[in-house]
């Protein structure tokens, strides 16, 4: 298995991911939260307007593409001496076939180029199945946080961290 990773970059890169981005969350997440916070979520943080947005934030994405079929992608942000994982999504199709592990490689050979000596992230409480794979990874929960996102919604997450190797 080759799984590449593209730099996004151009209006119709974006318009990709964000095609990628509706597919994923309304596949993984109804179990979780609702399917209007879904929405909402969707057009405030995954929208071409939002990741034009990041993008000019500093913050790297990048499509996931396995034999000329983008899975996934990925949203990060250098943050002091660390690596924030804003977005690390797969198509239901390519989980459990070992991308996520390939997609972590290529995060920490990122931070590693960058000088960074972690990864954090934040995760919804309730989802299991990511907090699961993020353990297997080496990730630890070093605490808990409630945001209010606007719209009457919420983001009930854990915060992880790994530590990476010099």
């Amino acid at each position: 298995m080759s799984i590449k990773f593209t730099p996004v970059h151009t209006p119709a890169q974006i318009e990709l991911l964000v095609t990628l981005a509706g597919q994923i969350w309304r596949e993984c997440y109804p179990s979780i939260i609702s399917t209007e916070q879904i929405e909402y979520m969707l057009e405030t943080y995954q929208s071409a307007t939002a990741v034009a947005r990041d993008i000019g934030d500093g913050y790297l994405y990048y499509l996931t593409v396995r034999e000329g079929e983008t899975i996934g992608y990925l949203g990060l942000k250098a943050n002091g001496n660390r690596l924030f994982l804003s977005k690390v999504y797969v198509v239901q199709t390519a989980r459990k076939t070992g991308c996520f592990g390939e997609m972590l490689r290529f995060i920490e050979q990122l931070a590693q180029e960058k000088g960074l000596d972690s990864l954090y992230l934040t995760v919804n409480r309730h989802n299991e199945t990511a907090i699961t794979a993020y353990l297997k990874k080496g990730f630890e929960v070093v605490g808990e946080q409630v945001t209010d996102i606007g719209g009457g919604f919420v983001m009930d997450d854990y915060r992880m961290v790994l530590e990476l190797e010099e």
